[in-house]
């Protein structure tokens, strides 16, 4: 059995072109007909927390993740009506040190800066029976840190996130993708379940927990190409 655990950053109207990682940034409408070809064709759109059985192999379906990262506020306005409506649920990957404020991390490469979803709009996507994960406290670059800063980042994320509002963190989002084999070890030792990676393809099950591989949806991912990363070994074939 293979999984497909979907990527998403921005469900927004794409900025102009020339515009840095315009391609993260997936249109409104282009998102509605995703889920809407999803339900068509059968599968359960999941967080990670409800896709917890299908990854430990105890339960078997035409089940596929959604997954946000970074949380961005386009996620709540746009995506969140969408899942409702088909009865989906996902997970958003926060930064837990950045709630209410921009993506500041991509200053630097001159990316846009969008707002991030507040307390409040974080309330809202948990109490529409969505989840959040942890993607550190400040977006961190973890090949970059000490052990004692990674763990900061990765413990630290969850512990402000489960304090600030209530609820279980038990899946963690490498920033950037990158990572080594002693950052799955502090994921572990942290108490999350799962990690995921930019990594391509589909999650073959059983699979490593703590190194999920993804299939990115892009602006640019039409209604044919997504069926196909979707059904088909198309992602699998370029690892």
């Amino acid at each position: 059995m293979k999984i497909p655990i979907l990527m998403y950053h921005q469900i927004d109207v794409p900025p102009r072109r020339g515009t840095s990682l315009r391609g993260l940034i997936v249109a409104p409408a282009s998102f509605s007909r995703q889920m809407a070809m999803l339900k068509l064709l059968g599968y359960q759109a999941l967080s990670m927390r409800d896709l917890e059985p299908y990854l430990a192999g105890e339960k078997q379906g035409r089940v596929v993740g959604i997954t946000f990262d970074d949380g961005f506020q386009n996620n709540v306005q746009h995506a969140l009506p969408v899942l409702l409506k088909h009865g989906f649920t996902a997970t958003c990957y926060a930064v837990s040190q950045a709630i209410g404020g921009t993506n500041s991390w991509d200053l630097k490469l001159g990316i846009v800066q969008k707002p991030l979803m507040t307390a409040e709009d974080w309330r809202q996507w948990l109490k529409s029976g969505m989840e959040i994960g942890s993607h550190t406290r400040n977006h961190a670059n973890l090949n970059e840190l000490s052990r004692e800063q990674a763990i900061a980042e990765i413990k630290g994320s969850k512990d402000d996130l489960e304090a600030r509002f209530s609820c279980k963190v038990r899946h963690f989002c490498y920033p950037y993708g990158w990572f080594s084999e002693r950052h799955k070890q502090l994921v572990q030792d942290a108490g999350y379940i799962t990690a995921t990676t930019t990594r391509r393809g589909k999650v073959a099950v059983p699979s490593d927990l703590f190194a999920l591989k993804r299939i990115m949806v892009a602006r640019a991912t039409h209604l044919g190409l997504f069926a196909v990363k979707v059904l088909t070994g198309y992602e699998d074939r370029r690892t």
